[in-house]
């Protein structure tokens, strides 16, 4: 399932260019973020992260849709976007802050309980491992749900779980084709972009254990210096053009595929007449 998914994946990118157009959204506002920290530091970049967040998603959702209906027009791809945005929105709210309130409720146990946060670290381990990740798990495919199979809001949230659940070792194949496609992706681009500032991080190479530990991202920011932060904003938007569609396209295959053999059971209630007659209640 995950090898055919892959298989369609890329079919999808080759045939149809449009799906790329999220990929470039993501990357334009990736790096414009991360010249924005740079200036003016993490106040006006958190702050433009959620805006840029719901900017991207409506691409994305764009992009889903444009698997399904196989468009191939960016207005197409727009158009579609909209049409289901607030259908994926609510649901993705509803899981970031169910689980950002527990993490509040166990930070002001701690407090109540007269803990400090170092005291409670493995607390909040628990709630990685045992809250987060199966939260995210179970709830993965709910964007999918929305557009393939058209689903509400809570009924989104509803199916995904129950995909997942009806084929938890074909999921996990794919979270490992997932995991394998950022891995190689990501050491693709680092490797990049340590050749194309490889002069000014070669000090690195020398320095001492205690310079290591005391290293900090500014003294980064130091060493590549101003035309560096601009060659780290080219390669961040590249990396998202190639990371976000390959990624999502993989996904929406993927869910193409199980969804077909995960169709919702329709059940009808009725009764036969003397002649032998269906009437539906």
């Amino acid at each position: 399932m995950s090898l055919a998914a892959l298989r369609d994946t890329i079919d999808s990118l080759t045939q149809s260019p449009v799906l790329w157009v999220p990929g470039l959204v993501c990357g334009v506002l990736a790096s414009a973020l991360w010249l924005v920290l740079i200036q003016t530091g993490t106040f006006f970049a958190s702050r433009l992260l959620v805006i840029f967040s719901m900017f991207a998603l409506l691409f994305i959702i764009g992009m889903l849709a444009a698997i399904k209906k196989n468009t191939n027009t960016v207005r197409g791809l727009i158009a579609n976007g909209v049409s289901y945005y607030f259908n994926v929105l609510v649901p993705t709210l509803i899981i970031v802050f169910s689980i950002v309130i527990i993490f509040i409720l166990v930070v002001l146990t701690l407090g109540l309980l007269g803990m400090k946060l170092e005291e409670g670290a493995g607390l909040f381990t628990f709630l990685s491992f045992g809250v987060v990740l199966p939260t995210v798990f179970l709830t993965f495919f709910y964007d999918t749900a929305v557009v393939f199979d058209e689903k509400k809001v809570f009924e989104s949230l509803g199916r995904s779980i129950e995909v997942v659940t009806m084929h938890l070792g074909e999921v996990f194949l794919f979270f490992a084709g997932c995991l394998l496609i950022l891995v190689s992706i990501s050491f693709a681009f680092m490797v990049v972009w340590t050749a194309l500032l490889a002069d000014r991080l070669e000090p690195i190479t020398r320095y001492t254990q205690t310079q290591n530990q005391s290293f900090t991202p500014d003294h980064l920011i130091g060493m590549i210096g101003s035309d560096g932060v601009w060659i780290t904003a080219l390669v961040i938007f590249w990396y998202m053009t190639f990371l976000i569609p390959i990624l999502y396209t993989y996904k929406a295959c993927f869910y193409r595929l199980i969804a077909v053999k995960t169709a919702p059971v329709q059940q009808q209630f009725g009764e036969y007449d003397s002649k032998g007659r269906w009437y539906k209640y």
